[in-house]
């Protein structure tokens, strides 16, 4: 598995996101290149949510930059210019999945399979962080904060924070009291609240150590077995 190399940790991350990256992988002959990261993997609760985005150069919506620095409404905006302009993939790894492999392990099955399910094939890919994801057709490399420097790993993130945030809005109508649609699934202190006082509901990441103490004490007390988890991974 590829890693990011250590001169890569060396560069400038520019004040927003730019195409340097895509220029010179395009001078090098690849006309391709998709832009790759994900949402998700610190919650308590959902999936984690892997996009990849393969940018038009000659469309590239302004404003770009790494979701977390956006407002709500301009990463809406964005998403629906990049979903009108680019080639996109999105995948959620399941709960059940995360649990039964490891959060890292399943971000990297969630962002292969992003990157394999393009329509349009990728000729390299570029990636969000440390690990370039095994299993991909072509060669990729890993960027750390990626999601500030390049901006098809911009909009990779916002696609992928996006199509999370309202897979989790969703989960609030079935699971009302966790506020999901407020915090979708980090550990919060409302969210940290309801977990101790209802217990675990099906999106819970039973792997993660606060929502196992809670069915540690449900199980100590003889309330509770654990629950089950959802086994289907989204491809969108």
């Amino acid at each position: 598995m590829a890693r990011a190399s250590e001169s890569q940790l060396l560069f400038e991350i520019p004040p927003v996101p730019t195409d340097a990256i895509e220029r010179r992988l395009r001078r090098a002959g690849h006309k391709a290149i998709a832009g790759v990261d994900e949402v998700g993997r610190g919650p308590l609760a959902g999936p984690v949510v892997a996009a990849a985005v393969i940018l038009d150069p000659k469309r590239i919506p302004d404003g770009l930059n790494d979701s977390k620095k956006l407002t709500p409404a301009a990463r809406e905006a964005l998403f629906e210019q990049i979903m009108a302009t680019a080639h996109v993939s999105v995948v959620a790894a399941s709960v059940l999945r995360i649990d039964t492999t490891n959060i890292r392990q399943a971000t990297l099955w969630a962002m292969a399979r992003a990157v394999n399910g393009l329509s349009h094939l990728a000729d390299h890919v570029i990636v969000d962080g440390i690990d370039v994801p095994p299993g991909l057709a072509c060669r990729g490399e890993a960027f750390v904060k990626g999601d500030g420097r390049s901006v098809s790993i911009a909009a990779a993130s916002i696609v992928a924070k996006v199509s999370r945030d309202r897979m989790m809005v969703r989960a609030a109508a079935h699971y009302p009291d966790y506020g999901f649609e407020r915090h979708v699934g980090y550990g919060t202190a409302v969210h940290l609240a309801a977990l101790a006082s209802l217990g675990a509901c099906p999106l819970h990441r039973t792997s993660f150590a606060p929502v196992r103490a809670v069915l540690a004490n449900e199980n100590a007390a003889g309330m509770a077995d654990g629950v089950d988890c959802l086994d289907e991974e989204f491809l969108v």
